[in-house]
C-alpha cells in the first residue's frame, strides 16, 4: 500500500517569544527553550490552523513555550527557505503545506530552497481537504453546470486562489485543461481574501481548503460544488467529488512538518513521538475534525517517500498547464 494510500484512507502577527526564568545551556536536554514553528502562509488558512492548533497542545506536552509564526510570501518560498537556513537544532520547524513543497520547484523559475536536500522530514499531522466553491449569485448548482456555464462564457468566470502555485491555483488550472474551458485565474495573498472576493461577487468561484471555505459554507455566504478529494471525505459525505465528474480531478492535501537538514535524529524522534501521542487524544481529533482537518500522522521514512512521490506528480501536472511564476 502505497503512503498516498495510507493517506487517502487515513484520512498574523509574529508571535512573541515568552521568557523563561530558567537559564537553558548547552547541557541540558532537548527543549529547554522557545520552540518556533514556521507557517510559510498567511493567517486564516488550513496551515495556520493547524499551526496554532499544534503549537498550543505541543507547548504542554513538551513543558516549553511554542509559538507558531506567519512568514508568508512568494507561495510560502520566503519562510520555507528562512527554516532551511535555521540551526538544526529542532528549535525551528517548518509546518508546510504539501503545494510548497512539491508545487512551487515546477512552477517558479527559481525557488530559494532545495525541497529534498534543505530538510528531513517529521511527519504528516493532518489532511485538510480542498472544495470547490462559488458565490451564492452564480447559476449553478455543482461541477457540471459550472462547466456549462463557462463554455457558455468562455474568459468571463473568474477564480480566486490563496496564491500562485498554491493547491487551490493549480486545481483550477487542472479544471481548466480537463474540461477544456477558458476561465481566468485570480491569485491573493491568502486564502481569506480570496474567500472574501468570492463572497462579494468579484470571482465567480474559488478552490480552498475546508477550515477555510466551510466557516462561509455553513453560514451561507458561499455554495459549495463539490470536494477535490479522490474519495468522499468524512467532513462532508454527502457533497460529490470533483473526481466523479472528471477522472483524476483531485489533490489530496497534506500538511507536513519538517525541520532544516542535518537535526539530530534523536530531536526528530522526540518531536514525532511527542505529535503522534497528541494527534491520538480523542479531544485534539474532534478539536482538528472541527477545524476541518483530518488528523492523519506518518513515519519521517513515510513523509520522505511522499514527498518524493508528490514531486513526480505535480511536475507533471505543472507541465502540462503551462503555468508560470517568475
Amino acid at each position: 500500500m502505497t503512503t498516498r494510500r495510507l493517506i487517502i484512507k487515513g484520512a498574523a502577527s509574529m508571535a512573541t517569544p515568552l521568557i523563561f526564568p530558567h537559564f537553558a545551556n548547552a547541557a541540558d536536554p532537548y527543549p529547554n527553550k522557545l520552540i518556533t514553528i514556521v507557517v510559510p502562509q498567511a493567517p486564516g488558512g488550513a496551515n495556520d490552523v493547524i499551526g496554532r492548533a499544534l503549537a498550543q497542545k505541543l507547548a504542554v506536552a513538551l513543558g516549553v513555550p511554542v509559538v507558531a509564526e506567519n512568514r508568508q510570501g512568494a507561495g510560502g518560498n520566503v519562510g520555507t527557505a528562512y527554516v532551511a537556513r535555521q540551526p538544526k537544532d529542532g528549535y525551528t520547524l517548518l509546518l508546510n503545506a504539501q503545494s510548497v513543497q512539491t508545487i512551487n520547484p515546477f512552477l517558479y523559475r527559481k525557488v530559494p530552497f532545495d525541497p529534498v536536500k534543505d530538510f528531513d522530514p517529521v511527519m504528516v499531522v493532518g489532511v485538510a481537504p480542498y472544495m470547490l466553491a462559488a458565490n451564492n449569485q452564480l447559476p449553478v448548482k455543482n461541477l457540471q453546470e459550472l462547466i456549462a456555464l463557462a463554455k457558455a462564457q468562455p474568459g468571463k468566470l473568474n477564480f480566486a486562489s490563496s496564491g500562485n502555485g498554491t493547491v487551490n491555483h493549480m486545481l483550477g488550472e487542472m479544471l481548466k485543461t480537463a474540461a477544456g474551458i477558458d476561465i481566468v485565474h485570480v491569485p491573493y495573498r491568502g486564502a481569506a481574501g480570496a474567500a472574501t472576493d468570492t463572497i462579494s461577487g468579484q470571482a465567480q468561484f474559488t478552490f480552498g481548503s475546508f477550515p477555510g471555505l466551510m466557516p462561509f459554507v455553513k453560514s451561507g455566504q458561499l455554495k459549495a460544488l463539490g470536494t477535490c478529494t479522490e474519495k468522499r471525505t468524512q467532513l462532508a459525505p454527502d457533497l460529490p467529488t470533483m473526481a466523479e465528474t472528471i477522472p483524476g480531478l483531485f489533490a489530496n492535501a497534506w500538511y507536513g512538518l519538517f525541520v532544516p537538514a542535518g537535526t539530530p535524529k534523536d530531536i526528530i524522534n522526540k518531536l514525532h513521538s511527542q505529535i503522534v501521542k497528541l494527534l491520538e487524544n480523542p479531544e485534539i481529533k474532534t478539536q482538528l475534525l472541527g477545524l476541518g482537518v483530518e488528523p492523519f500522522t506518518t513515519t519521517p521514512d513515510q513523509l520522505a517517500s511522499l514527498l518524493k512521490e508528490d514531486l513526480m506528480r505535480w511536475s507533471k501536472i505543472v507541465k502540462d498547464s503551462g503555468a508560470q511564476v517568475d
